[in-house]
């Protein structure tokens, strides 16, 4: 089934990311997480990669071995840090062969140490040249690319946000996946001024479902996401790993509910390669029952 294809079934798709492991034991862990969270009958599961392409090979045998074991569409992320075009067209020969059906098409952040993005020599600079190049010489790819409901951190304005994203849709883009957000309506106001642009493509909600406290104050920082005071006060209410985890939970069904309520095109679930709170999720909002025909 091709990406596009996945958004016309008349039912919000359903897809999980994950991470290449740093070690052998981790990588079993994974499996076995990756095999609870397909009892929820995910659309396709994609992986990222290491800063700098550095599990780039790890990232191809992962998503490999979910294809080959659980019989579902997968997606390499791609970007473009430290990559010649050259490099980049070996990865996407090499993704043909191997059976990658999708791509996460992404510029990619600067290494760390560095404030702003600078391409290789012989490389791209934006994620539009890449979202090109892959509709253009390899055209079997369905494409994804990255949509930021709170804007960019690198990006003037909210307006040239979403004049950069209709770029990448035009280039060829088949769906939008947003960054994480912890508030609806900041991810609905974004779907109204990317349709009022002109942005016609599915946009699939990106959620993180918090565990604990003082992580995802780490990872909102580094994306720009904000955290609901209101959400902060309760997490932080107990020092205990199993009360984070509950509210964290209770927070993402009522935030999952919501989207599903009001017609969400997908989901995706930025899983940190656990199932516990992302399983508990979906079952709780009866994620079958929203799929079914």
């Amino acid at each position: 089934m091709s990406l596009s294809d996945t958004f016309q079934q008349n039912r919000p798709a359903l897809s999980f990311e994950f991470f290449p492991p740093k070690t052998e034991k981790g990588e079993a862990n994974l499996y076995r997480h990756v095999a609870r969270l397909m009892e929820c009958g995910p659309d396709f599961a994609t992986c990222t990669y290491g800063a700098g392409g550095s599990t780039r090979d790890k990232t191809m045998d992962i998503v490999s071995q979910i294809k080959k074991q659980f019989g579902i569409p997968v997606a390499s992320h791609l970007t473009l840090v430290d990559s010649t075009v050259s490099q980049l067209h070996e990865y996407l020969q090499l993704a043909t062969k191997r059976g990658i059906d999708y791509l996460v098409a992404l510029r990619g952040d600067p290494p760390k140490g560095v404030d702003h993005f600078l391409p290789v020599e012989g490389g791209l600079c934006y994620a539009n040249e890449l979202v090109e190049l892959i509709h253009e010489q390899y055209p079997h790819f369905g494409i994804a690319v990255a949509g930021y409901p709170e804007v960019h951190r690198e990006a003037p304005s909210a307006e040239d946000d979403l004049v950069n994203l209709k770029r990448k849709v035009d280039a060829g883009a088949d769906l939008i996946i947003t960054q994480l957000f912890y508030q609806n309506e900041d991810f609905f106001r974004f779907c109204d001024r990317c349709r009022d642009l002109g942005i016609e493509v599915p946009i699939v909600a990106g959620l993180l479902p918090v565990t604990s406290l003082n992580q995802i104050q780490r990872i909102a920082g580094l994306c720009g996401a904000k955290l609901p005071q209101s959400f902060i006060d309760r997490l932080s209410k107990h020092d205990d790993p199993q009360w984070q985890f509950q509210v964290g939970v209770e927070q993402s069904v009522e935030q999952t509910r919501s989207l599903l309520e009001q017609g969400v095109a997908g989901l995706h679930f930025y899983v940190l390669n656990r199932s516990d709170a992302t399983h508990a999720i979906l079952e709780a909002v009866d994620i079958a029952s929203t799929r079914s025909g």
